[in-house]
C-alpha cells in the first residue's frame, strides 16, 4: 500500500522542458515519487483529490537568513541610513547581536513555517548571531527540522566584533555542524537540514579567516556560502587593502568550487563573473532585498552559469521573489523573460542536491525524485500548457494558491492550513520573543 496518492492532477514542470499533463495520478512511498500516470489502480493510506489543481515542484529560497525571522516591523531607535553600510551598522549588525538561543530558535520556526505556507520546500541559510555562536546551527536545524523544511545553514565567519576570535568560532562552529550532520547520518538518521561553510562578506573576514575557511571546507567536504560585492564597498575594499579582484582573492584560497554560493555579486566585473563560472559556482541574486538596501539591480543576469534566487532573509515567498525579480529586471531594459527565471528558481534544487552530496534528485515531479511538491489552487484564465507555463508562473500564480505543501514525502501544509496544531501558538510565542528581543536590540550600540 502507498503512503499517498495524488489523483487527477495537472503536473506542470517548472524546469525546462516546461511540460503540463492534465488528468494524472502520482503516487509518494516512504519520501520518493514512485509512480506518475493516469488512472492509477492503487490502494494508498491517504488520498489527495487533484481535481482542478496543478502540482509543481517545491520552490527553493537558494539565500535566507533565518536570523531575520523576528525582524518583521521591528521598532528601535536607529541613527542615519544613507548608506549600505550605515544600514547593516544601525538595523542587521544589532539584530544579530541580539541574539541567544531561544530567540535564534523561534526565527527558525517561523521561518520554516512562512516558508512552507508559501509553497517553498528548501531554504538555504546564512546565520549570524555573535553573542551566540557555539551550537548555533544546531539550534537552526532543529527548527527547521520540526516543521520539516529542507535545507542547509552555516555561520557567517566575520572579524566585525571581535577581530581573529570571531573568526575562530564562526569557523569552528561550521566545522560543529558540519560533523554532527555526518554523525547523525552515520548513525542512520535522515537529515533534514545539511551544513556549508559561511562567511558574511570579504571585507570582514582577514586573509588568514578566508584560509581558515578554505581548511574548513576541505575538511568536512562541503562548499562555501558567501556574500560578494553586495554593494560597491566590498569590491573598494578588496582593492584597497588587498590589491585584487573579489573573486581573485577568494580563488586564492580555494573557495570557489562546484559547492561554493557566492550571493548578490551586484558589483562584480565580467571578468569575476567569468572566474566564477569557471570553477562552477552557484550564485545566488536576491531582487527584493537589493532593491530595500538601494545598491543597485545586478544587470548581468544573462552572464551567470549556475543563477539561483534568494530572498536575503526577506521571508520565504519565491513567488513573490520572482515576479519582483522579474519585473525590476525588465524595468533595467533586460533582455530575460518568464522561463529565463523560473529556470533559476527551480535551479536551486541543483544547488541543495549538491549540499547533500548529490544523494537524490530534486526538482522535477519524476519518478524517483524526492517527494519536495506543492499543490496550487490556481484557476487558469486563460489555456495553460506546456509552451506558456513559465508566464502563468509569474503573471498568475502565487502563495496564496498554495493549497498543500509536502517535503520528504510528508504533508505539512493542506488545504491552506498547517498540519501542526501547535502553529498559532509558535506564533504567538514568537511574537512574544520578539518583542523581547526589540528592547534588547534597542540597547545595543552601533
Amino acid at each position: 500500500m502507498a503512503d499517498l496518492l495524488i489523483k487527477n492532477v495537472r503536473i506542470m514542470q517548472t524546469e525546462p522542458p516546461f511540460e503540463v499533463k492534465e488528468s494524472m495520478d502520482v503516487v509518494v512511498d516512504g519520501s520518493f515519487i514512485t509512480r506518475i500516470g493516469k488512472n492509477l489502480d492503487v490502494e494508498a493510506k491517504e488520498t489527495i483529490d487533484g481535481s482542478g489543481k496543478t502540482l509543481i515542484p517545491g520552490n527553493v529560497c537558494a539565500h535566507h537568513h533565518y536570523y531575520s525571522g523576528l525582524s518583521r516591523g521591528m521598532l528601535i531607535s536607529a541613527g542615519p541610513q544613507t548608506d549600505f553600510i550605515q544600514v547593516l551598522k544601525e538595523w542587521w549588525w544589532r539584530l544579530d547581536r541580539g541574539l541567544r538561543e531561544e530567540s535564534t530558535y523561534y526565527s527558525s520556526l517561523i521561518c520554516s513555517l512562512d516558508a512552507i505556507a508559501s509553497g517553498t520546500t528548501s531554504c538555504v541559510d546564512h546565520h549570524a548571531s555573535p553573542c551566540y555562536i557555539e551550537g548555533s546551527l544546531s539550534t537552526i536545524a532543529k527548527g527547521m527540522e520540526e516543521i520539516g523544511v529542507r535545507g542547509s545553514t552555516c555561520f557567517e565567519v566575520t572579524d566585525r566584533n571581535r577581530g581573529m576570535a570571531e573568526v575562530e568560532d564562526g569557523v569552528n562552529e561550521n566545522i560543529r555542524f558540519a560533523e554532527e550532520v555526518d554523525r547523525r547520518r552515520a548513525n542512520g538518521e535522515e537529515v533534514l537540514c545539511e551544513a556549508t561553510i559561511g562567511g558574511h562578506a570579504p571585507f570582514t573576514i582577514p586573509d588568514d579567516g578566508l584560509k581558515m575557511m578554505g581548511d574548513a571546507m576541505e575538511k568536512t567536504g562541503r562548499g562555501m556560502h558567501i556574500h560578494v560585492a553586495e554593494a560597491s564597498y566590498d569590491s573598494v575594499w578588496s582593492h584597497h587593502f588587498y590589491g585584487k579582484d573579489l573573486a581573485v582573492r577568494l580563488d586564492s584560497f580555494g573557495l570557489l568550487t562546484p559547492k561554493s554560493l557566492i550571493v548578490h555579486g551586484v558589483h562584480l566585473s565580467e571578468s569575476e563573473i567569468a572566474l566564477i563560472n569557471e570553477r562552477d559556482c552557484f550564485f545566488a541574486v536576491n531582487p527584493r532585498s537589493n532593491m530595500n538596501n538601494n545598491i543597485g539591480c545586478n544587470t548581468k543576469l544573462p552572464m551567470i552559469k549556475n543563477l539561483c534566487l534568494g530572498t536575503d532573509g526577506c521571508g520565504g515567498n519565491m513567488f513573490e521573489e520572482i515576479k519582483i525579480g522579474f519585473f525590476k529586471h525588465k524595468d533595467e531594459t533586460g533582455p530575460w523573460w518568464p522561463a529565463n527565471f523560473l529556470e533559476a528558481l527551480n535551479r536551486g534544487n541543483r544547488l541543495v542536491e549538491s549540499q547533500f552530496g548529490n544523494r537524490f534528485k530534486l526538482g522535477r515531479i519524476e519518478e524517483g525524485y524526492k517527494a519536495d511538491i506543492v499543490l496550487l489552487d490556481y484557476n487558469n484564465p486563460t489555456p495553460l500548457v506546456s509552451a506558456n507555463a513559465p508566464g502563468h508562473f509569474v503573471w498568475g500564480m502565487s502563495s496564496g494558491h498554495v493549497n498543500t505543501t509536502i517535503v520528504n514525502g510528508k504533508v505539512l501544509f493542506r488545504d491552506h492550513k498547517f498540519v501542526r496544531r501547535d502553529a498559532e501558538a509558535i506564533y504567538r510565542r514568537a511574537a512574544e520573543i520578539a518583542g523581547e528581543l526589540w528592547k534588547e536590540v534597542d540597547k545595543i550600540r552601533p
